[in-house]
């Protein structure tokens, strides 16, 4: 476990962490602390903070700060959502992909550079067209625009891997190839997908707040954080709140994701660095038993 959590000794790691606790206690728990239910009308559209109202009021008279409180688990759950989809579809289309030597690797890996030639609106805007709106089409929509790039990094990882003897060892054992994929490759490339892990969930949030901003996701009268920036651009002179709080929270999700992320890629680099240098200078085994001998 201890070394599990070595990311917590660097500053970043901490910091990285302390935001997203924050954040995620914000997200998970400000439906307990809520004032008001994030649908009810309690004031006049656009009203300053004051009086009863921490935040103000958004551009129909919802309280600001319920509406933040309530809008961060759909943000969260989405981003989760999505970027577990494109991790199973992306892994195991990489991982297939790089140790098969046959027609299947560039069949698979052309279909990920076809998905990635489209820029990610574009692809959106094609799925909404073909299939409308909806929670399910924005979740599948990001996560197989993500899905290319994890493949892309997991077959490099796993051609890099697949070569090496103990790949070849379980082969002569007679293993199957799902067991030499999941017992042999996969275990040894987890550092790499874990490393891409933050990063790929900070896009997953990036870009669910842009289709949400852009209304091609939820729609009103949903609570969600990137919904609450469009919807209150009409009132943007009047509460300046009902758009910076929500933002600002994102943001904070994003810089506090990317620094865990940086912080677990640094030392799952210095682990594999001293793992090597260790190898390095331990003894031949020949060695070893000759002077046992």
């Amino acid at each position: 476990m201890k070394q599990r959590l070595r990311f917590l000794r660097t500053g970043r790691g901490r910091v990285g962490t302390a935001i997203v606790a924050v954040v995620l206690a914000i997200a998970v728990l400000g439906p307990l602390a809520a004032p008001y239910g994030p649908d009810e009308i309690v004031g006049a559209p656009g009203q300053e903070p004051g009086g009863d109202f921490m935040l103000g009021t958004d551009y129909l008279g919802h309280d600001v700060l319920s509406r933040v409180l309530y809008g961060g688990l759909s943000v969260l759950y989405l981003a989760l959502a999505a970027t577990a989809l494109a991790y199973a579809i992306g892994v195991t289309v990489g991982i297939v992909a790089g140790y098969s030597r046959n027609l299947l690797d560039p069949v698979l890996m052309r279909t990920m550079d076809v998905i990635l030639v489209f820029p990610p609106l574009l692809f959106f805007l094609i799925a909404v067209t073909s299939f409308g709106t909806g929670v399910g089409i924005m979740i599948i929509g990001v996560a197989l625009v993500q899905a290319p790039g994890v493949a892309r990094i997991v077959y490099s990882a796993t051609r890099e891997v697949s070569v090496r003897g103990y790949i070849e060892a379980a082969v002569a054992r007679g293993e199957r190839t799902p067991a030499v994929l999941g017992r042999e490759i996969l275990p040894n490339i987890m550092p790499t997908i874990i490393a891409n892990l933050g990063l790929s969930l900070t896009f997953s949030v990036l870009l669910i707040a842009a289709v949400n901003f852009l209304g091609l996701g939820l729609q009103p009268p949903d609570a969600n954080w990137a919904l609450m920036i469009s919807e209150n651009r009409p009132v943007l002179s009047l509460n300046v709140w009902s758009t910076v709080a929500p933002a600002a929270l994102i943001a904070a999700l994003t810089i506090g994701v990317n620094l865990v992320g940086d912080a677990i890629s640094h030392m799952l680099g210095r682990t594999d660095v001293e793992a090597e240098a260790a190898t390095a200078s331990a003894p031949p085994a020949l060695e070893t038993t000759e002077l046992v001998r």
